[in-house]
C-alpha cells in the first residue's frame, strides 16, 4: 500500500543543514495501523509529508497504491491524494463555518453535486456520532468534537489511506481513548489503511499493529508492536516502552535483593499471546523444585493481545536455576535474567 524505501531528504537554511531523513524505509501493507513514533525533530512529519507529495525526496523512492510518487505531474498528483485523507494535531477547522460546510469542503472542491454532498456528509457523521452538530459551528465544539469533524472531513472523499499527525497530542487522556476507538472502527468497518506519527507510546500500544521508532532522521527499530515491546532492541525504543510498561525494580525492594544471601537470580519474564494462558510459575515450582519471589508485574493490552511481565527472584541451586530457565524457554515466554549490581 505504502513503500517507503532509501529516502533521505537534506533542508538547508540559516541555520546550516538538517539532514531530516536519513537512508528511511518502511512498508506498510493495506488494512494495517502503522505508528512511527519518535521525539521532536525524530523526521516523522517530513516523513509523513512524503506520502501525499507535500515533500519530496533527496534520493529513494515513494510508492502509493502501486503508484510511483517520483516524476508525477500535478494533475496525477492531485488525483492521487483524493485516495488520501489527513487528520491534523490542530484540526485545521473553519472556526467561523458550520461543521456541514467543514466536512462537505473536500466534495465541493472535487465538484461533487450537492445531492452527492449532503448523502456522504450524513453518512460520515453518523459514523463519528456527531448527527446532532451538523449545523453548529466550529468554535462552539469541544477538542474531542472538532478532532471527529476533522476525521469525518477526512472520510468524505473515501480514501483508502488515512494520514494521522499528532491527531491526539492536543487532547485529555479520556477523549484520546475516544478517538483512538474511532480510529479503529474507521480501520475494521471502512477497511482504511491507517499511517500515523506520534511521540505517545500508549497511542502505538492502543491500535497499531506495527510500528517504528524514528530518532535523528532513521529508522532505529520496527516490527509489530508485539515483538518492539517484547524485546526492544535500542535504547530508543526502550526508552519509549518504558514508559507504557515499567520493567525496573524499585529501588526499595532492589536494596533486599542485593541483600539476599541465598543463592538466586531475578528473571523478567513476558507472556505474550498463547503463553499467556500457560502456568509457567507454577510449573517451575512443582516440577523444578524453585522457590519464587514476585518482585513486580505488570499487564497491558495491545491491540487484540496482551503482555504480562513478571519480574521474579528464583531462589535455588544453580543446577536446578539452569532446569527452571530452560522450562521457561521451552514455553515460549521472553526470558532475560537481569543483571543487579
Amino acid at each position: 500500500m505504502i513503500k517507503i524505501e532509501h529516502v533521505s531528504r537534506r533542508f538547508t537554511g540559516r541555520g546550516g543543514t538538517v539532514d531530516a531523513l536519513k537512508d528511511v524505509s518502511i512498508h506498510v501493507e493495506k488494512g494495517d495501523i502503522f505508528g512511527i513514533i519518535g521525539f521532536s525533530g525524530a523526521g516523522k512529519s517530513t516523513l509523513l509529508r512524503m506520502v501525499n507529495g507535500l515533500e519530496t525526496t533527496d534520493s529513494g523512492s515513494v510508492t502509493v497504491d502501486g503508484q510511483a510518487l517520483e516524476g508525477l505531474g500535478k494533475r496525477d498528483l492531485r488525483t492521487l491524494r483524493r485516495k488520501i485523507g489527513m487528520v491534523f494535531q490542530q484540526f485545521n477547522l473553519l472556526e467561523s463555518k458550520t461543521v456541514y460546510h467543514n466536512i462537505a469542503i473536500p466534495l465541493i472542491l472535487e465538484g461533487t453535486s450537492k445531492d452527492e454532498i449532503a448523502r456522504r456528509v450524513a453518512e460520515v457523521l453518523r459514523f463519528v456520532e456527531l448527527e446532532d452538530k451538523r449545523d453548529t459551528y466550529v468554535s462552539q465544539l469541544s477538542g474531542g468534537q472538532k478532532q471527529r469533524v476533522g476525521i469525518a472531513r477526512a472520510l468524505a472523499t473515501k480514501p483508502g489511506i488515512l494520514l494521522c499527525d499528532e491527531a491526539t497530542s492536543a487532547l485529555d487522556p479520556q477523549t484520546t481513548e475516544s478517538i483512538l476507538a474511532l480510529l479503529k472502527r474507521v480501520n475494521r468497518e471502512m477497511g482504511v489503511t491507517i499511517l500515523l506519527i506520534t511521540h505517545q507510546m500508549q497511542v502505538i500500544q492502543r491500535i497499531c499493529n506495527k510500528v517504528a521508532v524514528m530518532e535523528t532522521g532513521q529508522i532505529v527499530e520496527q516490527g509489530s508492536v508485539l515483538e518492539v515491546f517484547g524485546r526492544p532492541r535500542t535504547e530508543a525504543a526502550q526508552r519509549f516502552v518504558r514508559t507504557v510498561i515499567n520493567d525496573r525494580i524499585p529501588e526499595s525492594i532492589m536494596g533486599l535483593v542485593r541483600d539476599e544471601t541465598r543463592n538466586h537470580r531475578v528473571e523478567q519474564l513476558k507472556f505474550v499471546g498463547g503463553s499467556v494462558r500457560k502456568p509457567v510459575i507454577d510449573h517451575i515450582c512443582r516440577t523444578v523444585g524453585v522457590e519464587v519471589n514476585i518482585l513486580g508485574t505488570t499487564v497491558q493490552e495491545m491491540q487484540d493481545s496482551v503482555m504480562c511481565v513478571f519480574i521474579l527472584q528464583i531462589f535455588g541451586p544453580d543446577e536446578q536455576l539452569d532446569r527452571a530457565e530452560r522450562s521457561m524457554d521451552e514455553a515460549g515466554v521472553l526470558r532475560e535474567r537481569m543483571v543487579i549490581n
